[in-house]
């Protein structure tokens, strides 16, 4: 554990956030506000995707965070988000002959002596690579909720049935989890597909903007659609909520990554169901005020 490690007093917290928030039923007219999703964790205050991150994101009574999942070459699942290492760890100092340090060309061991801290800040040195497996059972301890992203599926063939695994081996794939306490997204409409026909139970996100003629075809298998908030409009959100996603619900729309007060209102003001954002404070004040 590092220096931002939470007090014993989170799961309260995290407790009575849930109290304060509205409840979502935009289109019965209530007063609705967006699930408020920490990317990569709490990552403006932490190292993206690191055990950490989980923690600063619990530590500010947020309750869904956001993470991408990988594989190593020996099959093991890896939180990062890059298909390189090179970026968010010392795998060049470490590893100095083994470029461009691909994530799928490296042991789960040898990734596991991989600083991915240090390059945050001194205070975060000796972060590691969470395995999939570490990050559930982390968020679990928190009492969160998992926006989990598929990340690069096309590199590594068969994940999606890995990633179920693991998830059902945490006890993730039960009723209460599958209710409200998990998505699995990606960029890939295959391997969403490939997700939703695994465990129909499921709550999927497909992440991109595709055409509003598209929407109907995704409704079969995407509770979600999951756009960037630079090219989102009223509109576009209205065309998705319209359609019912595979579980008979109207679909939702996460946007992401917006990470200041007037950005966090506009997009807010689209009747958007969630929000990712790298600064989770900084939007919940704006959307909430506290």
């Amino acid at each position: 554990m590092h220096a931002r490690v939470v007090a014993a007093t989170t799961t309260a917290v995290l407790g009575t956030v849930a109290l304060l928030l509205p409840v979502h039923d935009a289109r019965a007219g209530s007063a609705f506000r967006p699930s408020v999703i920490a990317h990569r964790g709490a990552s403006a205050q932490a190292p993206e995707n690191t055990l950490d991150a989980v923690d600063e994101a619990a530590s500010l009574g947020i309750l869904w965070v956001e993470n991408d999942v990988q594989r190593t070459r020996d099959g093991e699942l890896v939180v990062i988000h890059d298909d390189s290492l090179r970026r968010t760890t010392d795998a060049e100092e470490v590893f100095p002959g083994r470029a461009p340090w691909k994530v799928r060309d490296f042991t789960a061991a040898e990734i596991a002596r991989l600083d991915a801290g240090s390059w945050f800040g001194a205070a975060y040195t000796g972060a590691r690579v969470p395995t999939l497996k570490e990050y559930v059972e982390r968020v679990e301890h928190h009492h969160q909720k998992l926006l989990l992203e598929v990340k690069n599926p096309e590199l590594y063939p068969g994940i999606e049935l890995q990633t179920l695994k693991v998830l059902s081996n945490e006890g993730w794939l039960d009723r209460r989890h599958l209710t409200n306490r998990l998505i699995v997204q990606s960029f890939s409409a295959e391997s969403l597909r490939t997700l939703h026909d695994l465990k129909p139970g499921v709550r999927t996100g497909l992440l991109g903007m595709p055409a509003v003629s598209d929407l109907p075809r995704y409704a079969g298998f995407a509770d979600l659609i999951n756009p960037s908030y630079t090219a989102l409009s009223p509109a576009y959100v209205s065309a998705v909520h319209a359609l019912a996603g595979p579980h008979g619900k109207p679909m939702k729309v996460f946007a992401w990554t917006v990470d200041d007060p007037a950005t966090a209102e506009a997009v807010a003001a689209y009747d958007v169901d969630g929000v990712i954002t790298n600064k989770p404070d900084v939007v919940r004040r704006a959307l909430y005020g506290y």
